[in-house]
């Protein structure tokens, strides 16, 4: 039986952050489903269909990661329909952990089997947030190291837009 993790989030962008959690979870993993959900408690700048497309970009070297998009159901009825047995999670200081603890005690509540695990986040990505560098960025400032290369790009492209 394959151990397969889920990894999801809102991913608007997808940081280097992010993707450190995915590689490091890929390493952990069989299988790791990068999930795509909808926040409903943000506004997204990308859509679903182009945080899909551009976190298949980023993750394209990682031939035991996919990635899917999911808008109508809870993150525990997506693990279980992919059959995965675990929710992965980066966590980067205190306030993460506190607000992931409450998720992980929910999704036990909804699926006791299944798994909640947490991995640190790298040092040079704890400071950072998806909304802090789309901010950042938006008042041209330098966050190209915090972000994969395509989606920096897609980033620019859309605060130019916004611009002209």
């Amino acid at each position: 039986m394959k151990n397969i993790a889920l990894f999801p989030g809102s991913f608007d962008p997808l940081t280097m952050g992010h993707l450190s959690t995915i590689e490091r979870g890929a390493q952990i993993f069989d299988e790791v489903i990068v999930g795509i959900f909808v926040n409903t408690n943000k506004k997204s700048l990308f859509s679903t269909e182009e945080k899909v497309q551009l976190a298949k970009e980023a993750v394209h070297h990682l031939s035991n990661v996919r990635v899917i998009s999911q808008e109508t159901e809870l993150t525990v009825q997506t693990a279980r329909r992919f059959g995965a047995k675990f929710l992965l999670r980066g966590i980067r200081n205190f306030n993460d952990y506190e607000y992931e603890k409450e998720i992980r005690t929910m999704n036990r509540h909804l699926d006791p089997e299944i798994e909640t695990v947490f991995l640190m986040a790298e040092t040079q990505y704890s400071h950072i947030s998806s909304s802090l560098l789309k901010e950042t960025l938006f008042f041209h400032g330098d966050v190209k190291e915090y972000l994969p290369t395509n989606i920096y790009q897609a980033l620019q492209k859309k605060r130019d837009q916004d611009e002209a």
